[in-house]
């Protein structure tokens, strides 16, 4: 007999599909007067309700609301856990089991249901639809279904560019359901057995392609929905990580040269930054209004910096939970500075900087906190008018300039990479050296590093490249994480590998 999870249950009952489901206390049995799963979708209204509702859960805590930038870099050696609040401690350390969590299973699982179901309904009709209306909604479903997956499997998986498999039998993908599923016993069970990593990328493939054709003459060309730019920006990003260099050139060029997103350049990057929607998104998360906001618990903008206002610091707002690491600092010129009196005013505190334009986006932040007065990122800062509810960009302008620079040093086209580099160089306010060979690739890299601290980006470069996570110099000797380590890989939630009877644990939990 089947271990329920019933903790999970209790979590995800209250919201299944699009919340016109409502609780009930035997899986047996549809709350009386409620619409059958499988005949909810067959307005538009209803369908339209249903896609959005799979925006949303992009919001959660769990996903791009904080773990997915803030978790990603708290096991990566670009923060230093404060311990102002607790969070972030065990997986700055890279505990054995402190990873993503299994909110974040749940939350991309119900989601991708959510998108079969609406696959379904598409495929059969909706009642009242135009054609235009089917194929944005097809496009958009099958963007975010490559999103979600893409997220589940680079969380839980190894990379194809670095397997690591010796010795190993029970490695693969992650599961991949694509089919719709209306009773609530599957829905919450599923008894599908992990994928191999190939079959995971291609299918995030095809979807992306099928994206791109269906969103061509029918997207909401702006940076909250998926569009034909947002497609190949993920495309690109999906073949850098497959290390099919050929196609991360071919989508990256395309995302660039569409109008969703812009690069901008010097202090108009810093201040985009300070907009509702970033000048450079492509594809962002929005946060409408304060009742969407997380609050100093759960957001983005508490975990990384105590303030509220960087023009006044004397207002205490996150935790603060998660500060530059010593390689941020040095990458930046960081060092904190005295710049009146008293000292104990925040507003008499500043940093050094360099030249790199990016250095404007750190600050210090209050004393308030148990940790101190620390320098803290401040990309997320209140920037739609309420705390704790930044809009979050997913993907940028400014990483497919470093994905195509990256793809033509594997192509061996060196001059197109080093041009490229040194044009991205000067934009953020630097002077490039001469580079040619591993060194280009790893100022390539250290870009990357830079471009992306504080956007969860660099603990999956290390993976891709199998790289050791090296925190010796902040974090002690025993700070390193070598490639071959289990830890690199998320636990799979154990209520998941208890039901699910076709499931293996990933080795080491």
């Amino acid at each position: 007999m089947k271990r329920h999870n019933y903790k999970a249950i209790t979590t995800i009952l209250p919201i299944i599909f699009s919340g016109w489901l409502m609780y009930s206390c035997s899986l047996d049995m549809e709350p009386e007067n409620m619409t059958p799963l499988s005949e909810a979708l067959n307005t538009p209204a209803n369908l339209e309700a249903a896609l959005i509702s799979v925006y949303a859960n992009l919001r959660s805590a769990d996903h791009y609301g904080r773990d997915m930038f803030a978790k990603a870099d708290a096991l990566a050696d670009v923060t230093l856990a404060t311990n102002n609040s607790g969070r972030f401690v065990a997986e700055n350390r890279n505990d054995a089991g402190a990873h993503f969590s299994t909110g974040f299973w749940e939350n991309s699982y119900f989601s991708i249901g959510e998108i079969n179901r609406i696959l379904a309904q598409i495929e059969k009709g909706v009642n009242g639809a135009t054609p235009e209306q089917l194929r944005r909604w097809e496009g958009e479903s099958k963007f975010l279904r490559a999103l979600y997956l893409f997220d589940l499997v680079k969380v839980y998986a190894y990379i194809p560019t670095a397997i690591f498999q010796e010795g190993l039998v029970d490695q693969g993908g992650v599961p991949m359901p694509l089919s719709p599923v209306y009773d609530l016993e599957n829905v919450l069970f599923g008894q599908d057995p992990r994928a191999t990593i190939e079959q995971n990328y291609d299918q995030i493939i095809l979807d992306l392609k099928d994206a791109i054709d269906l969103l061509e003459e029918s997207e909401r060309p702006v940076p909250q929905f998926a569009s034909t730019a947002a497609a190949y920006a993920l495309l690109s990003r999906v073949a850098l990580y497959k290390g099919d260099w050929e196609m991360v050139v071919t989508a990256s060029t395309a995302a660039l040269s569409l109008p969703v997103g812009q690069l901008v350049f010097g202090m108009n990057y810093i201040n985009g930054w300070k907009n509702p929607v970033n000048p450079e998104s492509i594809f962002e998360v929005r946060f409408h209004d304060n009742s969407e906001s997380l609050g100093s618990t759960f957001s983005l903008q508490s975990a990384f910096t105590t303030l509220l206002d960087v023009n006044e610091k004397n207002r205490l707002g996150g935790w603060g939970d998660l500060i530059p690491s010593p390689k941020i600092l040095e990458a930046f010129g960081l060092s904190q500075l005295q710049t009146g009196n008293p000292a104990s005013n925040n507003n008499n505190w500043d940093v050094t900087r360099n030249l790199d334009i990016r250095a404007n986006l750190f600050t210090t932040g209050s004393n308030q906190r148990p940790n101190g007065r620390q320098i803290e990122c401040v990309k997320f800062l209140g920037k739609n008018g309420f705390n704790y509810g930044d809009n979050i960009p997913v993907i940028r302008k400014s990483e497919m300039l470093l994905n195509r620079m990256e793809a033509n040093f594997h192509l061996g086209k060196e001059t197109e990479a080093f041009n490229e580099f040194v044009a991205f160089k000067i934009i953020k306010g630097l002077s490039p050296s001469i580079l040619t060979g591993e060194e280009l690739l790893e100022d390539i890299l250290n870009e990357r590093l830079k471009e992306f601290a504080f956007e969860g980006q660099r603990f999956f470069d290390l993976k891709r490249y199998g790289r050791a996570i090296d925190k010796s110099d902040y974090l002690g000797p025993d700070a390193i994480v070598p490639f071959e380590d289990f830890r690199i890989l998320a636990p799979i939630p154990s209520g998941v590998v208890e039901n699910n009877r076709n499931i293996n644990q990933n080795r080491g939990y």
